[in-house]
């Protein structure tokens, strides 16, 4: 399911380079420049991307942002303290989206 949604991104994206090619550049720069600071980690940037995502309740962006931050280091562990950094500023709605969390560790074998 997680890897589903994956998919739907990189579907998306695709799309959207080849309809609005310069608005999603233009997005896909910011993106990056974003990312690219030396003051924190791609791993710690990654756990802060997890709490934003459960908080803006993004089942996409939970995803991915679950499987960058395995891919950068981050422990099953690590997530979810960063989850429950989202649940304790967001309340009962953000501890709802911690299933895909949990579904994504899961399935991405965490």
């Amino acid at each position: 399911m997680m890897q589903d949604r994956l998919e739907e991104i990189n579907r998306l994206m695709a799309q959207l380079l080849q309809e609005y090619p310069e608005e999603t550049r233009a997005f896909m720069g910011f993106m990056k420049a974003s990312q690219g600071g030396p003051a924190l980690s791609a791993k710690h940037k990654e756990l802060i991307n997890v709490a934003l995502s459960i908080a803006a309740r993004c089942g996409w962006c939970i995803a991915l942002h679950v499987r960058g931050a395995l891919d950068a280091g981050a422990t099953r562990d690590e997530i979810m303290e960063a989850a429950f950094q989202a649940v304790l500023m967001n309340g009962g709605p953000a501890l709802m989206h911690l299933t895909p969390v949990v579904q994504a560790l899961d399935e991405f074998g965490a």
